[in-house]
């Protein structure tokens, strides 16, 4: 019981501080030196377990401030430290509680079992083609049977390629504005084309839902 009113308060505490100080933390983050790379470090950990700000925004944020080699360094961090926090806290705080809510909802238990089967590739093409919300794998993996290093090694191989292309937009942002968004809004599209590809039936329910509810 203490265990899991610990982790209420820490995550409402991560949460509202975020919440409340994102401009300021903005502010600090555009400033530079060693304070904007632990705001920045802490406000991307904040955004795993809420949005606070965009992803997008802190990423290139980092990139055009820090450059494109640190600014990776720092979101992965921050990003890294975030879903680490909200796993433990699934595992450890909220396991017992999680796990009868899960039961109410047959698709969370499917989504458990493959994780279980196949841990280093379903967390890494979790994290390559985002068609899971972020927050829900590391809530998901957390349940599960994933050795934490596996999803550690998984986590971080996955997130890569979205805050490399993301830093390297936010690097070019100040004088190639156009250029930067060619780059982020190609690495969308391939994205969008490779989720419809191999997971066309998101798209199919979703235009018969639309049918339905139009149907008289």
């Amino acid at each position: 019981m203490i265990k899991k009113q610990l982790s209420i308060i820490m995550m409402i505490a991560v949460i509202i501080i975020g919440f409340l100080h994102k401009e300021a933390w903005l502010e600090m983050i555009k400033a530079g030196g060693i304070y904007s790379v632990a705001f920045s470090i802490l406000l991307m950990a904040a955004c795993a377990f809420f949005p606070v700000v965009p992803f997008a925004i802190i990423a290139g944020m980092n990139g055009a401030v820090f450059g494109i080699g640190n600014g990776l360094m720092i979101t992965l961090s921050g990003s890294m430290l975030g879903t680490m926090l909200l796993f433990f806290l699934a595992r450890y705080g909220f396991r017992d509680w999680a796990r009868k809510k899960a039961l109410k909802f047959p698709k969370i238990g499917e989504y458990e079992g493959y994780f279980n089967e196949n841990a280093f590739t379903a967390v890494l093409t979790g994290r390559l083609i985002p068609v899971i919300p972020a927050i829900v794998m590391n809530a998901v993996c957390g349940l599960s049977n994933i050795k934490w290093a596996v999803f550690f090694a998984a986590s971080t191989l996955g997130k890569i390629p979205n805050a490399l292309i993301v830093s390297i937009a936010g690097a070019n942002f100040g004088k190639h504005k156009l250029l930067s968004f060619g780059i982020y809004g190609v690495y969308m599209m391939i994205i969008m084309i490779i989720i419809y590809r191999k997971y066309p039936q998101l798209f199919t329910g979703h235009k018969r839902s639309e049918q339905s509810e139009k149907a008289p």
